[in-house]
């Protein structure tokens, strides 16, 4: 914006035939207006220009477009606008400092948000181009109107037309185009934006989660995949979320133990219950038994809710002993019943039948059922059998 003011300054008070066309007494006073704001007398260069009341439009329009610029060299916006618009709207500035002039105030427009009102000038713009202005900036603010106004399909149009005016890969065109994708669901074209955003910033976290999303809207599982462990090889910092949903995509995939691992390696991995129960639950579908112990056995340490699916394990392997220690420690009132059944197995198996049907019994006392039922009636012909 510094050097659009520059630019405008150079036409106001070099450019030979502006002077020409100026009455000599708006000229002399446009000049002190110039020599004071050089003086860094800005407010009273304003005043100056502000008291005047010219007679011929043409110096109406010329002083509207000083003040112009130099209420927005003073930081008023809204007085900027103002003086621009009028000046523009007589139609009596000619060729580019009426363009450049237009420039000006769309941009102050869109920079206070005033979008709706800043696009018919961009439009206006596009239809004609001074030598030296860059037709593919103008269309990257076209862009930017129409996407703060949620108008997508006008901002990949505007897009469209951006990207044919340049070779430059840039990060912010190609964030405009990628929400304007994403907002129309247009995913097979956010994956091709997305490439290119990765390419220019590939440490940036949003653009791999982006990928990854959009892969798995697409049902692409096996690519959303790729993309996260490709971001993790290269040291993306990715959330835990992240690695928890890489985790799930794994098992999925049917390696269970890389899932394993990702919650291993997680902050926090060996003090978090539910972080150390899913690397537990993970290894145990792994098959890989005594890793599902060691790690059931911390999360039972850390949460005693665990502590069941730790002794289901252990019993399930054969550690019928340590089952029955783990089983006593179980404190969930909604257990009590399966506790007893893991009980009358653990001991069955220990061939002590007798202790065995004691535990059937309560079991069934505490919530019959028919697996109750039927160890009492299994150990009772065995303990017959015996006798």
């Amino acid at each position: 914006m510094i050097k659009k003011l520059a630019f405008i300054l150079a036409l106001v008070f070099v450019a030979g035939p502006v002077h020409a066309e100026l009455s000599q007494y708006t000229a002399g006073k446009v000049q002190r207006a110039h020599n004071l704001q050089q003086e860094d007398k800005l407010d009273e260069a304003i005043v100056l220009l502000a008291g005047l009341t010219p007679s011929k439009a043409y110096d109406q329009a010329f002083v509207k477009r000083m003040l112009g610029v130099f209420y927005w060299q003073q930081g008023n916006i809204d007085k900027a606008i103002a003086n621009l618009s009028d000046a523009v709207k007589s139609g009596l500035l000619e060729d580019e400092q009426a363009w450049v002039t237009q420039r000006m105030l769309a941009d102050l427009l869109l920079s206070d948000e005033q979008f709706k009102q800043a696009l018919p000038h961009y439009y206006q713009l596009s239809k004609n181009f001074p030598k030296g202005q860059k037709a593919d900036e103008l269309w990257l603010r076209i862009a930017q109107s129409h996407y703060q106004l949620s108008e997508w399909k006008s901002v990949l149009s505007a897009i469209s037309i951006y990207d044919s005016l340049t070779k430059l890969e840039e990060v912010a065109p190609l964030s405009i185009k990628l929400g304007a994708q994403l907002q129309l669901k247009y995913w097979k074209g956010a994956i091709s934006t997305l490439k290119r955003l990765i390419v220019l910033e590939p440490d940036k976290t949003t653009w791999w989660q982006q990928m990854a999303g959009v892969q798995l809207r697409l049902g692409r599982s096996k690519d959303a995949l790729d993309t996260m462990a490709l971001a993790k090889r290269q040291g993306v910092a990715l959330s835990l979320q992240d690695l928890k949903t890489m985790a799930q995509l794994y098992a999925q995939r049917g390696i269970p133990e890389r899932a394993a691992r990702i919650y291993a390696e997680l902050e926090g991995a060996e003090r978090n219950a539910e972080l150390v129960s899913s690397q537990a639950m993970y290894w145990q579908i792994a098959k890989e038994w005594d890793e599902a112990i060691s790690v059931w056995r911390l999360a039972a340490k850390l949460d005693n809710k665990h502590r069941w699916s730790l002794a289901q394990l252990l019993l399930q392997e054969g550690y019928y002993r340590k089952a029955l220690t783990e089983l006593d420690r179980v404190d969930q009132e909604s257990r009590k019943a399966d506790v007893e059944l893991a009980k009358a197995r653990a001991y069955y198996k220990l061939e002590d039948f007798d202790q065995a049907l004691v535990h059937a019994k309560q079991a069934n006392n505490i919530e019959p059922t028919a697996a109750a039922k039927s160890w009492i009636k299994y150990l009772s012909q065995i303990r017959n059998m015996q006798s």
